[in-house]
């Protein structure tokens, strides 16, 4: 099945990481990574009870570090795009659908939240291969930080066992490179070329490619450059 790691992107509040210690052993998850966390002292403790080991096992690792390590990075955002014309937080979807999304993956997948306060940037939303939101009330929207976990974890508890390895993130940065290249290739407009790449990393990243199939595309891609060297 997946390996589900939990991922708190500069949390502000130690009760707050307790917490979602504690509502990750709820559902039996246990992996949780801390990105620049506030300083974790006797709230933290105190609000994680029972599941101080979860709490005490957090790995300490750079955002940069996700992005190469996790094979499928899923990001969380309060905020979404109301158009496809601005593809930064579009397409997104809710929790359960995530769940049928990465139900097959057999590799390591990152769930990622973000301050209390305003959330994930777009640089860091930017690479993800999805993006969640959570269906809220319009009349008060923002949810703690804890409960948005909790929610996360009860959807993707149990999941079944996955049935194909993906391609890793070092195999698809490789694929998106040889895209921007190929873009040159084909003169495609500058002004166009952020949001482009953007939507090509939404569409590919859902798909949860093999490495075969990244082959494919890289094969497919360097057939059209041949010819594109070769035309009369």
């Amino acid at each position: 099945m997946p390996e589900i790691s939990i991922v708190l992107v500069e949390p502000l509040y130690d009760g707050n990481v307790g917490f979602t210690a504690r509502v990750m052993k709820n559902f039996g998850f246990g992996r949780l990574v801390l990105v620049n966390p506030c300083a974790l002292g006797d709230d933290a403790i105190m609000r994680a009870s029972h599941a101080r080991d979860v709490l005490d096992s957090a790995r300490r690792m750079t955002i940069d570090e996700v992005y190469r390590e996790f094979d499928f990075v899923v990001a969380t955002t309060g905020e979404v795009s109301k158009s496809v014309c601005t593809p930064m937080r579009m397409p997104y979807y809710t929790p359960a659908e995530v769940r049928e999304i990465i139900a097959d993956i057999d590799g390591s997948v990152a769930i990622l939240f973000g301050r209390e306060n305003w959330g994930l940037s777009n640089a860091e939303l930017e690479r993800a291969n999805l993006i969640c939101t959570i269906p809220t009330s319009e009349v008060y929207p923002i949810l703690n930080l804890s409960h948005a976990v909790g929610i996360l974890c009860y959807e993707l508890a149990d999941l079944p066992r996955g049935t194909y390895l993906l391609a890793g993130p070092v195999e698809m940065e490789s694929l998106y490179s040889h895209i921007d290249a190929f873009l040159d290739r084909i003169e495609h407009p500058d002004f166009k070329r952020e949001n482009t790449l953007t939507l090509i990393r939404r569409v590919l990243g859902r798909t949860k490619l093999t490495t075969r199939e990244v082959s494919t595309l890289h094969g497919l891609m360097r057939r059209a450059e041949w010819h594109l060297e070769n035309k009369e």
